[in-house]
């Protein structure tokens, strides 16, 4: 193979690489809308202006590829002030820090600069100078993905520095250098990206179990007050019981098969109060793994939590269950979060309405199960019904707009399943939720 039709390959295979950087980037960007990956593919897109007529292979004059190259290193910065992590200027309170900081200052300049002679391509030094300041300046705060990024360029400037490898590699006439630079870069910000991806992605389900929480105390006040209702009728009962033995007692008329019995009486009441605090700690209690649960028991904990206070509002609560057991697997309160977020949207819905009613069916297939919860209520209008499931979006007064959100989130990201609304105007709303039944499982 001549070295022309060598330069030729590797020039190639530099435009390949800057294309495939420019796609991937973008393509980021309409997922995400982060302003770090907008900038690096307008880095590389004027990247690739400038390559093309660094090459001479096209008629492209230096000017423009000045211009190329002035937009490119404006993008770089833009690009590495919006990926850098921690401060880029340290706070200095004492003369030692002063000293330090100023020791780090020189070390990265030097680095830099010597970068920029190696490679000779100034967008990238830029990007590299400004992500090892923020990696010096913040030694303390944990391996990032910029440190990803500024230790696999300072190795490589080590190794030519050491070696004298630039030297080698200029003597022996081997393909312009700076064409090496942009296959590095396109790996480093690659690994860089991946890392920082999985950083998001884990921030965003801490998020999410954030939200969880924040949602179920959101109800806490309504939660508390229908704990109050539920323990009022059996403490005036124990009540009324201690009157009656305490007269029966000093009247001297109490008879020990009437003692019996309201111990008896007593103990039941006792035993209702205990299984109303186990129904409401269980619910607000986060589960930690995901593990095999009965769909029953997750839909008889969310009854139990809200039959109470629909009871108060006269709504009628029907549950029409399959004839098999089903387990699912994953956190039984996050779908009893779902079921009771879906249930109380209902009830809310049916202020005013004579005769209120929500029902809650479930059906069983082969491969999955199939719920419903469906209200007699006033329904949802068209143009609210396409945001409902939007973050933060409500239409009440007092409503957090995450409560159905979340529910989907839920339904989608834990159970790998689906959630879907069709509502009318003055008959009602039905949510239907699927999610697949894992074989194996199966009570």
């Amino acid at each position: 193979m001549s070295a022309e039709t060598f330069t030729l390959l590797a020039y190639g295979a530099t435009f390949g690489i800057l294309l495939m950087s420019i796609v991937y980037t973008l393509v980021r960007y309409m997922y995400s809308k982060e302003m770090m990956y907008i900038s690096y593919c307008a880095m590389q897109v004027f990247s690739l202006g400038y390559i093309l007529s660094y090459s001479h292979l096209f008629a492209i004059s230096s000017v423009l590829q000045g211009i190329f190259l002035l937009f490119s290193t404006l993008s770089a910065v833009v690009f590495a002030i919006t990926f850098h992590e921690g401060n880029l200027i340290p706070k200095i309170s004492n003369f030692k820090e002063l000293i330090i900081n100023t020791v780090l200052l020189n070390v990265v300049i030097l680095t830099a600069f010597y970068h920029y002679v190696l490679f000779e391509y100034l967008p990238y030094t830029v990007v590299y100078a400004i992500l090892f300041l923020s990696v010096v300046f913040n030694l303390r705060s944990g391996f990032k993905p910029t440190i990803v990024y500024v230790i696999g360029w300072s190795l490589l400037c080590v190794l030519l520095f050491v070696f004298q490898l630039k030297h080698v590699y200029v003597d022996r006439g081997y393909v312009d250098i700076v064409l090496i630079a942009f296959a590095v870069e396109a790996v480093l910000f690659t690994i860089s990206i991946s890392y920082k991806y999985n950083l998001f992605k884990n921030q965003a389900i801490d998020h999410q179990n954030m939200l969880f929480q924040q949602s179920k105390m959101a109800k806490s006040g309504e939660m508390i007050a229908t704990i109050t209702h539920q323990f009022r009728q059996p403490l005036n009962n124990l009540s009324y019981m201690l009157i009656n033995l305490k007269n029966r007692y000093e009247s001297k008329t109490l008879e020990e098969a009437y003692f019996q019995k309201k111990i008896v009486s007593a103990q039941e009441q006792l035993q209702y109060l205990s299984k109303t605090i186990d129904d409401f700690k269980e619910f607000y209690t986060p589960a930690k793994i995901k593990e095999p649960f009965s769909l029953t028991e997750a839909i008889e904990n969310s009854i139990a939590v809200i039959a109470p206070d629909l009871k108060s509002k006269g709504i009628a609560l029907v549950w029409l269950s399959c004839d098999q057991e089903i387990m699912l697997f994953g956190k039984r309160n996050e779908l009893s979060h779902v079921i009771l977020a879906l249930v109380s949207n209902a009830s809310d819905a049916l202020s005013g309405v004579s005769e209120p009613k929500i029902s809650i069916r479930t059906e069983c297939s082969e491969d999955n199960v199939i719920i419903v919860i469906e209200d007699n209520g006033e329904g949802i209008g068209n143009e609210t019904l396409g945001k409902i499931f939007d973050p933060y979006f409500t239409t009440k007064s007092e409503g957090s707009g995450i409560g159905l959100y979340l529910a989907k989130m839920i339904v989608e990201k834990s159970f790998g399943g689906t959630i879907a609304v069709q509502s009318k105007l003055r008959e009602g709303s039905v949510f239907t939720l699927s999610i697949a039944i894992h074989h194996g499982i199966r009570g």
